[in-house]
């Protein structure tokens, strides 16, 4: 079997000395402020439809379902239909009612 070999890209956030102190006063290490920044990235990614769900998980660093949690929390549809498909879904869940005798 081949091992699979995946390159990891380092991404810098640059901060002002004194915004950084004022973040690590609140208890927001290097670390912290790294981890919620890729949370809020991966949330915007999704929000903006530019990666799907899976992908936006990966890069959040979180599960699955607790990335569905996490994008719940700050009021982002997981399941986000425009109107057109909604009436499309609409139609069909009416159809397969009437075929069943509902």
């Amino acid at each position: 079997m081949e091992k699979v070999v995946i390159e990891m890209i380092n991404a810098v956030i640059e901060l002002p000395d004194e915004l950084y102190h004022i973040l690590a006063s609140h208890g927001l290490s290097k670390e912290i402020i790294s981890i919620e920044s890729k949370k809020l990235l991966a949330l915007k990614c999704y929000k903006d439809k530019i990666l799907s769900l899976g992908k936006s998980a990966e890069l959040s660093g979180l599960p699955m379902w607790d990335f569905i949690e996490f994008l719940s929390k700050n009021d982002v549809a997981v399941i986000d239909y425009d109107e057109e498909l909604l009436d499309i879904e609409l139609d069909a869940v009416e159809k397969l009612g009437k075929a069943f005798g509902n």
